[in-house]
C-alpha cells in the first residue's frame, strides 16, 4: 500500500458467523479506505468471553479472506492486549478521573441504569471501574455520513463502565485504546454504535488520544426491525453464494449494480466494486430493511 494518513478497521466479534451485517460493514470499511489509497486493518475484539462461539473467529477471518478482504497489518487480538488496558485504566484512577464503583444493576434501577453517584447497598468483593462524566459532558461531532449529533453524556449515560465487575474489560475502554494504539484515523461501521461515539470522545479526552473520523453506516434490520446480527435472520454467509452476497451487500451500499454484472468471482467481484466505488452513494438512512434472501446459507447464527 502507498504511504497514507488514512487508517481504517474492521473489527468484528467472535458471536457468530459472518452474516450479511457484519459483511456491509467489512465491504464499506474497505471501499473507504481503498479509495482513499489507505490502510485497512483487521481487528478481533475477542473480550467477551461468555458471549464468544468457539472458533467463530477463525472462521470470520477465513470468510473474509475468501472474499478477498484481508488485513495490511496482522490481525489485533483484543484478549493480547490486557496490559494496555491496565495501562490505561491505572491512569485514569490516578489522575482522578476514574473510581471504583460497587454498584449493582438493581442500585440504579430507579435511575434507569444511568450512573450520577454511588448509591450501592453493599460493597463487592470486586467492584466496577468508571469514568468520572462532569457536567460538561456535552459531545457534538460530525459523522461522515449521519451529519452533526451532539449528545450530552452526563444526562443520558452517567459516569459508565471501563471495566466491568466481573474483571472484563468494558468495549469503550477497550476500542478506544486499540485505535490509539493502531493510529486509527477513520472509524466505519455499523450504525448501531452511534450513541458509543460520544463516550468515546470523551475517554480520548481524558487519556489524550487523538479522536478519529468517524462514519456509521446504514445497519441492517430483519423485517420486525431487529439488528440482523440479533435475529433469526442472521445467518452466516455461505462460500457458495459470496458472490451473491458481494453484489447484494454493494447494492445495500448504494451502488450501481451493472458494476458488478460482470464479475463472476468474488475477487474480480472486489476488483470491480474498489474501481467503481461511489461514496456520495451511501445511503444515510440509519437503517436498511435485509432483502428475505441475500446469497445466505440455510445455517442459524
Amino acid at each position: 500500500m502507498p504511504s497514507t494518513c488514512y487508517r481504517g478497521r474492521f473489527a468484528p466479534s467472535p458471536t457468530g458467523l459472518l452474516h450479511a451485517g457484519s459483511l456491509l460493514a467489512a465491504l464499506g470499511s474497505w471501499l473507504l479506505a481503498r479509495h482513499a489509497h489507505g490502510q485497512w486493518l483487521v481487528r478481533v475484539e475477542d473480550l467477551d468471553r461468555p458471549r464468544e462461539v468457539p472458533g467463530a473467529a477463525r472462521a470470520q477471518l477465513q470468510m473474509a479472506e475468501n472474499l478477498g478482504l484481508c488485513s495490511d497489518a496482522p490481525v489485533l487480538w483484543q484478549h493480547t492486549r490486557h496490559a494496555a488496558y491496565q495501562a490505561a485504566l491505572t491512569r485514569l484512577l490516578e489522575t482522578g478521573l476514574a473510581f471504583q464503583c460497587h454498584c449493582s444493576r438493581a442500585d440504579l434501577a430507579a435511575t434507569g441504569g444511568i450512573h450520577h453517584r454511588c448509591v450501592a447497598r453493599r460493597k463487592r468483593p470486586d467492584p466496577a471501574v468508571r469514568l468520572k462524566v462532569g457536567g460538561d459532558s456535552i459531545v457534538t461531532f460530525e459523522d461522515g455520513l449521519q451529519g452533526v449529533r451532539t449528545q450530552d453524556v452526563q444526562a443520558e449515560v452517567g459516569d459508565f463502565v471501563l471495566r466491568r465487575a466481573d474483571g472484563c474489560w468494558a468495549y469503550q475502554l477497550a476500542v478506544v485504546v486499540d485505535d490509539a494504539d493502531q493510529g486509527i484515523t477513520e472509524v466505519v461501521r455499523g450504525a448501531d454504535l452511534l450513541d458509543s461515539t460520544p463516550r468515546q470522545i470523551l475517554l480520548q479526552r481524558a487519556l489524550g488520544l487523538p479522536t478519529p473520523r468517524y462514519l456509521h453506516l446504514p445497519l441492517l434490520l430483519d423485517g420486525s426491525g431487529r439488528k440482523l446480527s440479533k435475529s433469526d435472520a442472521a445467518q452466516p454467509l455461505d462460500a457458495a453464494h459470496a458472490l451473491e452476497a458481494m453484489r447484494t451487500a454493494w447494492r445495500q451500499l448504494g451502488q450501481a449494480p451493472a458494476a458488478l454484472a460482470r464479475a463472476h468471482t468474488t475477487h474480480a467481484a472486489l476488483e470491480a466494486a474498489r474501481q467503481h466505488f461511489d461514496p456520495a452513494r451511501l445511503p444515510a438512512v440509519p437503517a436498511l430493511y435485509a432483502a428475505p434472501h441475500h446469497g445466505l446459507g440455510d445455517a442459524a447464527d
